[in-house]
């Protein structure tokens, strides 16, 4: 598991840590795929990339106001989400942000530390 050190404090889940098999959140570890908001973490059973659906998500996160984007962690490696989840996305101006989900990990502590209103949608790494 790669840990990850919280140097800056704020309000929300901030992940610890990662491996093939999961996601760490403090303590608390979160098989297959994560779900996070400035507000909650979730175990997400992340469906192929094909099934990808921004209604389930943001549903699952419940979130008010919208958020400003998307951080997508798209898995092992960087791959664009499919173009209707990315025409979703635009029809509720969400931006999404693509990257592999180590990076995405890391980026969503340093954009929750400036205080972003996100989401974030990690794909498991295997």
């Amino acid at each position: 598991m790669v840990e990850l050190r919280r140097d800056v404090e704020f309000e929300g889940p901030i992940v610890t840590g990662f491996s093939a098999t999961g996601y760490k959140i403090g303590e608390q570890r979160y098989d297959n795929g994560l779900l996070l908001s400035p507000e909650q973490a979730l175990s997400w059973d992340a469906p192929d990339r094909a099934n990808l659906n921004l209604d389930d998500i943001i549903a699952a996160l419940n979130l008010s106001p919208m958020p400003e984007f998307l951080l997508f962690g798209s898995g092992s490696k960087m791959e664009q989400p499919p173009a209707d989840f990315r025409r979703a996305a635009e029809t509720v101006n969400i931006g999404i942000e693509v990257m592999d989900s180590r990076a995405a990990a890391r980026a969503w502590g340093v954009l929750r530390a400036e205080e972003r209103w996100i989401i974030g949608a990690f794909m498991p790494l295997r």
